[in-house]
């Protein structure tokens, strides 16, 4: 089996895709049905990696241009030939390039949606997604071979906008390795994390306004860490706002964490928050969890998994209903949340493991070649 992927950008400051991707890919490599894969993608400034030890894996990073199209990008498209294309997210043109080339070879084609067609990024650059849609992106849609979603939310915003294609629900993996459950220790100062990119999505004002109507005696022993990357901009005005409300011996905006910062700053949490109003899936979420952390997010996640597994909650959106789960996490006892993180550990592994998606997605690419039934994920 040789697979073309494609993807705008792995930079290590574009968030969950690139994480997901780079590991799945990783993955897919060690299996013996799979002869090569075609990882292509733009060039950007500090990529996850710049090449991979398995030497069937071809990462190559291509030029662009106006609105990121790629010329060499579409030169090697057309030179190499592959059994597959799978391209990662939409409304951006190298995802165009690679559908419209599948397309002329006559192979089938995957589009993974990432979140992008749920309520709340429709919204987002509104008249840009209409003319994209209008040029390419509802074609490209509509005849691929079959849609991947990360959660049954993703699968029926899909399905609401009239796309009839198959719909593979997969979640996003990761490597349970490389995010060890944390040694639990009791201390008197605690700590909440929200780690993700810093956008307005994301609800972080949600956050601050939560936290300042708690009690003081509730708070006492609490801190809030928000790391990220983001626009510098809206960076400040969170700052400005923190200050306004008299909150910055309480919370603090400590910049973008990677590799072993990124880990020391999770095992460092006793609380994980992301106050959310949309998200395709949360690799953060699977992250936290899989360092033994508890984690509060919102119905815009598809992390019911959460209160299945008792390994945190999975909350109404807005102020009001955080402020009432915070009242409650930050009252519990260290050892009520140790046994949350260990339930959220047990989760990851039972479901989110880079090795449980990866067979997924090889049981799909058989089945879109026509070599194997039809996966129960598959709707």
């Amino acid at each position: 089996m040789k697979i073309t992927t494609c993807i705008s950008s792995i930079d290590e400051t574009t968030g969950g895709p690139a994480r997901s991707i780079t590991g799945l890919v990783s993955l897919l490599a060690l299996a013996n049905k799979v002869e090569n894969i075609n990882l292509l993608t733009l060039e950007s400034s500090n990529p996850l990696y710049r090449s991979f030890d398995n030497k069937k894996i071809n990462l190559k990073f291509f030029k662009s241009s106006f609105l990121d199209y790629s010329k060499t990008l579409n030169i090697e498209l057309q030179k190499k030939d592959a059994d597959l294309y799978h391209g990662h997210g939409i409304w951006n043109l190298p995802i165009h390039q690679m559908a419209k080339n599948a397309r002329k070879k006559n192979k089938p084609y995957l589009i993974s949606i990432r979140g992008m067609l749920e309520p709340w990024s429709l919204k987002q650059s509104k008249l840009k997604k209409k003319l994209a849609m209008l040029m390419y992106q509802h074609r490209d849609l509509k005849l691929a071979s079959c849609l991947h979603a990360t959660g049954q939310m993703e699968v029926e915003s899909i399905r609401n906008l009239g796309y009839k294609n198959p719909i593979a629900n997969i979640p996003n993996g990761i490597n349970i390795n490389e995010y060890p459950q944390k040694e639990y220790q009791r201390k008197r100062e605690k700590t909440i994390l929200f780690l993700s990119r810093i956008h307005p999505k994301k609800g972080i004002e949600i956050l601050i306004e939560a936290w300042q109507l708690l009690d003081e005696s509730i708070i006492e022993n609490w801190k809030v860490k928000i790391a990220g990357n983001g626009d510098q901009a809206y960076i400040n005005i969170l700052k400005q706002e923190i200050a306004s409300k008299k909150l910055d011996n309480k919370i603090d905006i400590i910049g973008s964490k990677f590799g072993t910062e990124k880990l020391e700053i999770y095992h460092n949490a006793d609380l994980f928050v992301l106050p959310t109003y949309s998200e395709n899936f949360g690799i953060v979420v699977a992250e936290a969890l899989s360092c033994g952390i508890p984690v509060i997010t919102t119905t815009g996640t598809p992390w019911k998994d959460l209160e299945d597994y008792k390994a945190g909650s999975w909350i109404d959106i807005g102020v009001d209903s955080l402020r009432a789960t915070l009242e409650e996490y930050l009252q519990k006892d260290s050892s009520e949340l140790e046994e949350m993180g260990k339930n959220g550990r047990r989760l990851v592994e039972d479901k989110y493991s880079i090795e449980s998606v990866g067979k997924q997605f090889l049981e799909l690419y058989g089945w879109i070649l026509n070599k194997t039934e039809k996966p129960d994920f598959v709707v």
